[in-house]
């Protein structure tokens, strides 16, 4: 039964999406005949992971009683680590965030130390805990679950990140580049009438998450990884990664706060809202070098919408800078139905793009049919 459309993850799957809230919903979208969805469906309830109440819509005849999550199917435990941060929190199957905290933790402390701060200062959760999440500021192989040559991240090039994670905490595991998880929550639950999306993630570093034909494009772990594109500036910087005049080098969270002399984003963010001029110069700047790299992009790509999200997102002289860039430089084909926006999931949004990731085939599909069996 794995990952086939009728089997047991696949019907969680629909009901947990909101596409489905009937029997007669599940057979219409899996193709069952009406009486395996009903075997199914009982064998879900058995295994508390479906519940069965109320009256849904009619669609003409008796109206159909209404499926849901049952309370105890489960929650998964997600870490979204930045360079200084880590938000740990714990969602449901649905998508819903249960709970969540924030605590200082520098990534540059290397994997072993991270895994174990992250596993030890997990929210805990009354319901059993079906996956566990991590999302990286760095490249991630999605064959192997490593971190390949990041640029801030000391002794975590090659590590076995996934392989550790599920050997220590027993659970289905994921690790993904954080601004792909980004754009993944984004479009599930903010956009999820467009099917071409680029997410900006605007932070310590500079990340882009491709959603395209409605699927994370993940190509072997580089796709979307604009931080390193090489621009043209008046001053030659080195990049982190050994490179020249690469765009994180001028434009990104920790090149803005060394010109400021602070140690956040979040302190670029107050200089700008307080209008201090040397800020409000660098934020713009930032914004048109990456309003140029982003441009062709646009050009290419021809996205539905551009999402810009991440902690400079909330400097505004940064995004309106994008934005004009854009419009001015793209073609006027590529910018005609183009949106442009802030994000709208916030800080959440690498959060509930994990959490819809851990539900899908075939990371779900171990533990439901587990459950069931």
């Amino acid at each position: 039964m794995h990952s086939r459309e009728g089997g047991p993850a696949a019907l969680v799957r629909l009901v947990a999406a909101g596409q489905a809230e009937s029997r007669a919903d599940l057979a219409r979208l899996s193709g069952l005949a009406p009486s395996s969805v009903s075997l199914r469906v009982e064998q879900l309830i058995e295994a508390r992971l479906l519940t069965e109440e109320g009256e849904g819509a009619s669609r003409g005849g008796r109206r159909p009683r209404r499926l849901r999550l049952a309370p105890a199917a489960g929650v998964f435990q997600v870490a979204d680590l930045g360079a200084h941060h880590v938000r740990l929190a714990v969602v449901d199957l649905a998508g819903t965030v249960l709970a969540v905290t924030e605590l200082p933790h520098e990534i540059s402390s290397g994997p072993e130390a991270t895994l174990d701060f992250v596993i030890e200062n997990m929210p805990p959760s009354d319901q059993p805990v079906r996956g566990i999440g991590v999302g990286l500021p760095g490249p991630v192989d999605p064959v192997t679950g490593q971190v390949v040559s990041p640029s801030r991240m000391p002794g975590w090039s090659d590590f076995p990140v996934r392989d550790q994670l599920r050997a220590r905490t027993g659970l289905p595991s994921l690790v993904e580049n954080d601004a792909n998880l980004m754009a993944v929550g984004e479009y599930r639950h903010s956009w999820p009438g467009l099917d071409n999306l680029m997410v900006l993630k605007l932070g310590t570093g500079i990340g882009c998450g491709v959603i395209a034909g409605g699927r994370l494009h993940q190509g072997r772990g580089a796709a979307g990884d604009i931080s390193h594109v090489r621009i043209f500036a008046e001053a030659t910087v080195d990049c982190s990664c050994g490179h020249p005049d690469c765009l994180e080098a001028h434009a990104s969270g920790a090149a803005l706060a060394t010109a400021l002399g602070v140690e956040h984003p979040t302190d670029i963010l107050n200089l700008v809202a307080s209008g201090v001029p040397q800020a409000t110069s660098l934020a713009r700047t930032a914004g048109r070098l990456i309003g140029d790299v982003v441009t062709a992009l646009v050009n290419f790509f021809n996205p539905d919408a551009l999402v810009i999200g991440g902690s400079l997102s909330g400097a505004e002289p940064l995004v309106s800078t994008i934005r004009a860039v854009i419009y001015e430089r793209c073609l006027p084909l590529a910018t005609r139905n183009l949106q442009i926006a802030t994000s709208r999931s916030g800080r959440d949004a690498s959060i509930l793009g994990a959490g819809h990731l851990l539900l899908g085939a075939p990371l779900s599909d171990e533990w439901i049919d587990a459950v069931v069996r």
